[in-house]
């Protein structure tokens, strides 16, 4: 029970309690716990109602407040303002960080409870998919402080050096991919193919349809039909003009992009019986042709620095290559690029004077 009150004018919930200006929850347990609810006096009964309804559910711990944040974070989606793909990893980094962090409080949650849970998991092997889920955490935090939620003045993750991560630099010759998609299945190829040519994330590809082929005119003037795509990660939309290269790829898939007035339900690329393929399905059906044309492994987005750097070194501007790829900078898209390239190189031929 709460502290027993002397008065009680404004006829204030069980546990609320007014100081400071302001009115605060007082949450059972040790040590005793404050929770601030603000000044307006409706909406204080309002969530002290709410905490007393679920206090017996963890409310107020981080798992409690992760599934808040992952709630405020879908709406953003549904707005427009995030990406659906960021949500979807929030989704899947919170079921581990509630098994670590779930039944502490947020205001509890020190720099060196993160430091252990990025330790503990890169001895599990793990140590890089620790670091999204630190990432989730902290942006987590941030919403707590910006919605003044959760009793959390501080974020504990900031400070905390994440694991350590050696980027993807993997190159893959012309002859690799030859071999690779010579006698694969015409669902991966055309995956392959499609990120290679349009630089695009291969989950972005995945969910196409003919929805995102549409007409449209260029700077010049000139009506182009283009592939419109939102990239996931970023939300940018991007405008792909369908080249003739490309028009092949999707006359392999039996698209008809000339036909006027179709609308697709389904994906431009899918089964045989008409459902969508996971981005996984496609990814082991690639690494299974790999093993059986004797190729060294490599995934989807190896194609998408391979065509970035082929483009790169056949003279693309690198700014053409940044809207593809939806980088921030050029700066970002030639460490992208130049991070694979590992070409021959002349050694210095000068006199070195000793001759």
């Amino acid at each position: 029970m709460g502290r027993k009150r002397k008065s009680n004018p404004l006829n204030l919930p069980p546990r609320v309690y007014a100081k400071n200006g302001a009115f605060y929850y007082h949450h059972p347990g040790k040590p005793a716990r404050w929770e601030r609810l603000g000044t307006d006096l409706e909406q204080v009964k309002r969530r002290a109602g709410a905490i007393a309804t679920t206090q017996g559910e963890g409310y107020g711990t981080v798992a409690y407040w992760l599934d808040q944040f992952l709630a405020a974070y879908k709406r953003r989606v549904a707005a427009g303002d995030r990406a659906q793909r960021t949500l979807d990893d929030y989704t899947d980094n919170a079921v581990l960080l509630k098994a670590f962090f779930g039944a502490m409080y947020p205001h509890a949650v020190e720099p060196h409870h993160v430091g252990d849970y990025l330790d503990t998991n890169l001895e599990a092997g793990r140590g890089v998919r620790a670091n999204r889920e630190k990432a989730c955490l902290s942006a987590m935090f941030t919403w707590l402080i910006r919605a003044g939620a959760g009793s959390v003045t501080r974020n504990p993750c900031l400070g905390v050096k994440r694991n350590t991560e050696t980027k993807r630099a993997r190159y893959v010759e012309h002859e690799e991919l030859r071999k690779t998609l010579e006698h694969a299945p015409a669902q991966v190829r055309a995956l392959a193919e499609l990120v290679y040519c349009t630089l695009q994330r291969p989950e972005d590809i995945i969910g196409w349809t003919l929805r995102n082929l549409v007409e449209r005119r260029d700077a010049t003037g000139r009506v182009v039909k283009v592939i419109r795509n939102k990239q996931g990660k970023t939300g940018a939309e991007v405008d792909i003009e369908v080249t003739p290269d490309i028009e092949a790829i999707l006359a392999r898939l039996k698209v008809n992009t000339t036909a006027k007035g179709v609308v697709a339900i389904g994906r431009l690329i899918h089964r045989r019986d008409g459902k969508p393929y996971t981005y996984d399905g496609l990814a082991a059906m690639l690494k299974r042709r790999q093993a059986a044309a004797g190729v060294a492994s490599f995934g989807y987005y190896d194609l998408k620095g391979k065509g970035a750097t082929d483009m790169w070194l056949a003279g693309v501007p690198l700014e053409r290559i940044q809207a593809l790829c939806g980088h921030e900078s050029v700066t970002t898209t030639e460490r992208y690029v130049k991070s694979r390239w590992r070409g021959v190189v002349q050694p210095n031929q000068l006199a070195n004077g000793a001759s």
